[in-house]
């Protein structure tokens, strides 16, 4: 009888706390440095989302343990709808495979908000580069294994995992040369001293703008608006590959179910605004508009899809 009633005081709790919610300022932990495009997006969402809501949204960048240490501590937050995570495709899809062991589980931890943007990936190479197409690479890998080179942001990143999981498809051997960031990599692709990247879209277009590297393909299910006579490697018919990285913002999954509501109607509001599709669009990124069961099923469905990807590739981040 007690346990029964404990349980029906704590019910009318949750349900007045979140009548009243919110009543103070929201904090969405980033798990990456400030500046990169983690931050960005997240810092996009958080002001007008904050004025819907009438209460401060401040992002909270918590980097480190490749992006292990800001998932973590949001996991382990109450839950309670004023700690969100910047959840994307690289701290909840990809860590699963990459780590033999986690300290929390990004099915049962979290649960979505709605997601904002997908993001593709765009395969550049060296300007000299003696092949013009994705065609011509795979087939000098495949004649010359392991003589081609592809940089990476390190080990386990997005940009690590579209390459290695092309090449993998492909059936062809390039050797990897992992940087501490994009930056770094191009400064050793600029002048030629590594053949490829596969960088994230939005941070390549200024080194394409530039002409300081040259376009091979993209990730996606189609061509790009900001180059739109770059391939998608699917039409290049050399694997059957397709990437794209969402981001969004997630709630510990105990959070109640009247504060999630507020929080997925009103980050629905934020998302359709044309100045923030606008200003994603101008990164090279794909605003998304989707409904909570399609948002579910997408998350569940890149798990499972890309852990079995990069475990087949061999790709470790441990």
């Amino acid at each position: 009888m007690r346990i029964i009633v404990a349980a029906l005081l704590a019910a009318v709790f949750a349900s007045a706390n979140a009548q009243t919610y919110p009543v103070r300022p929201l904090r969405v932990i980033v798990p990456q440095p400030p500046g990169g495009g983690f931050d960005t997006a997240a810092r996009t969402l958080s002001e007008p989302l904050a004025a819907l809501l009438g209460q401060a949204v401040v992002v909270e960048n918590r980097p480190g343990g490749g992006t292990i240490i800001g998932t973590e501590a949001a996991a382990k937050a109450e839950p309670d709808g004023y700690t969100l995570l910047l959840g994307a495709s690289a701290n909840l899809v990809f860590t699963p495979a990459l780590y033999k062991k986690l300290p929390f589980d990004p099915k049962a931890a979290f649960v979505p908000i709605g997601l904002a943007v997908a993001n593709t990936y765009t395969l550049v190479a060296r300007n000299d580069l003696p092949f013009g197409s994705l065609q011509e690479i795979v087939q000098h890998a495949r004649a010359n294994p392991g003589k081609l080179t592809y940089a990476s942001a390190g080990n386990g990143t997005g940009q690590h995992i579209a390459s290695a999981v092309l090449w993998h498809l492909s059936g062809v051997k390039v050797t990897h040369v992992p940087y501490k960031g994009a930056q770094a990599a191009y400064q050793d692709i600029i002048p030629g001293r590594v053949d490829l990247f596969f960088d994230a879209t939005q941070t390549a277009k200024g080194q394409l703008d530039g002409g300081r590297v040259r376009p091979i393909a993209v990730s996606g299910p189609a061509r790009l608006a900001i180059h739109p006579n770059v391939t998608t490697v699917r039409e290049t018919g050399v694997a059957d590959f397709e990437m794209e990285a969402w981001i969004g913002y997630f709630a510990p999954s105990a959070t109640p179910a009247p504060i999630l509501a507020r929080l997925r109607a009103d980050f629905a509001k934020v998302v359709a605004m044309p100045e923030i599709t606008g200003a994603f669009e101008k990164r090279g990124l794909r605003p998304l508009r989707l409904s909570l069961q399609e948002t579910e099923a997408l998350v569940a469905r890149d798990i499972d899809k890309w852990t079995r990807l990069i475990r087949s590739a061999g790709i470790s981040a441990d």
